[in-house]
């Protein structure tokens, strides 16, 4: 059995589904690529009144085995750096969670960080 891993991803109400479908695709591809299983894919919808799909992912990550989050950029996490990081931080050193980053769609320039 592959390990599991958690997707995050943030789409606003105007996004392209074309383009918010392909990025969903492209983070079960390279999960997969990687040796893991995308156990469950949070998706923050901008202009929603639905619950943060980041502290969804918090709550899942602090109850299950799971320690391996994969996101498309840290974009999907804020516009602003600072809280980039900080949310990065939160689930690297606070919860023991290793974040993936795709950074590029094109596979020849896909870059991972830890």
């Amino acid at each position: 059995m592959r390990p599991l891993m958690y997707g995050y991803m943030r789409l606003a109400v105007s996004d392209d589904p074309d383009e918010n479908t392909a990025i969903e695709q492209e983070l079960r591809r390279y999960t997969q690529g990687e040796g893991f299983e995308l156990e469950r894919l949070f998706i923050e919808r901008l202009g929603s009144s639905e619950e943060s799909a980041f502290f969804g992912l918090v709550d899942a990550l602090k109850a299950a085995e799971v320690k391996n989050v994969i996101v498309p950029s840290l974009w999907h996490f804020a516009r602003l750096p600072g809280l980039q990081a900080a949310m990065r931080d939160h689930i690297e050193r606070e919860l023991g969670a290793r974040l993936w980053i795709i950074q590029n769609a094109d596979a020849s320039q896909r870059s991972v960080t830890s």
